[in-house]
């Protein structure tokens, strides 16, 4: 059964978001909220916890999963990027933007793209997103949480808790999210390429 924490949308406890984050390391697969929608989030190097996301989510092994960033001094320690790329992403960040960039080797090989060797990275623009992850220190990996057969993500913290109580550990919820997932753009290549169109507007990059 999973552990639900009703958490302040603003000004987020001190105490949930540091039980939550102890969960995440003990190996725990939460669903929380995020600017673009709720998510499925993990510590990175939890391979119980991707494939339980799998299951979840009904995803193949060639899905991809996101690196979910507190900023960019923690993102730069798995893509690599250059100057002109940076300001490009710097202007758009944080926010409901997943970047598509060169895993560096602290990226686990199973999850960058097998030929491409990139990983999807972003900074939410969260306050609770925001609190666990400098709670935690390091980032999260995610996954929308979009259930097989439906057309949009669910966005209420108790509906999550009804329907994956036996799946996840743990639900944080803050209120509604919304039901785009992330605008998600591909600079594999040095050039932004538009792969998703989402919560995020696209047009800066176009």
């Amino acid at each position: 059964m999973a552990r639900y924490f009703d958490v302040h949308p603003e000004n987020p406890q001190a105490r949930i978001i540091g039980a939550v984050a102890d969960g995440i390391r003990d190996s725990a697969l939460i669903a929380y909220p995020t600017d673009s929608c709720y998510a499925l989030g993990c510590r990175l190097g939890n391979r119980d916890g991707v494939e339980r996301i799998r299951a979840i989510r009904h995803l193949d092994d060639k899905h991809h999963f996101t690196l979910v960033c507190q900023d960019f001094a923690q993102l730069g320690k798995f893509v690599h990027i250059d100057n002109d790329v940076f300001r490009t992403i710097k202007a758009a960040t944080p926010g409901s933007y997943t970047f598509i960039l060169p895993a560096t080797r602290e990226v686990p090989r199973q999850l960058q793209h097998p030929k491409k060797k990139t990983v999807g990275v972003r900074i939410p623009d969260h306050v609770v997103t925001q609190a666990l992850l400098t709670e935690l220190g390091e980032p999260l990996l995610s996954s929308t949480l979009l259930l097989p057969g439906e057309d949009e993500p669910l966005t209420q913290g108790w509906e999550i808790k009804e329907r994956l109580d036996h799946a996840v550990d743990a639900v944080l919820d803050s209120g509604d999210c919304g039901t785009e997932p992330t605008t998600v753009i591909d600079f594999s290549n040095g050039e932004a390429e538009i792969v998703r169109r989402g919560a995020g507007d696209p047009d800066r990059f176009e």
